[in-house]
């Protein structure tokens, strides 16, 4: 049962990291969008007890923040 689990939970790990892969190329458009992207990784990674639903709050807010001082 342990090695049907690992296996289970090996190929799910496969699947997002292929999903993010994906849903990145197409996210990751230009210089903003590549340090937003940047920065999430790097509160995931650093501040281990941050809640992914804030991280993706905030992440909006400064790319609005970012869009709407461009002026597009």
């Amino acid at each position: 049962m342990k090695a049907f689990v690992d296996g289970v939970t090996a190929a799910a790990t496969g699947a997002i990291a292929g999903a993010a892969i994906v849903l990145g190329r197409r996210a990751i458009i230009d210089l903003p969008t590549a340090l937003i992207a940047l920065g999430t990784l790097g509160a995931l990674v650093y501040l281990k007890r941050v809640p992914e639903p804030l991280v993706i709050v905030a992440a909006g807010l400064i790319g609005l923040v970012l869009r709407t001082m461009a002026g597009i």
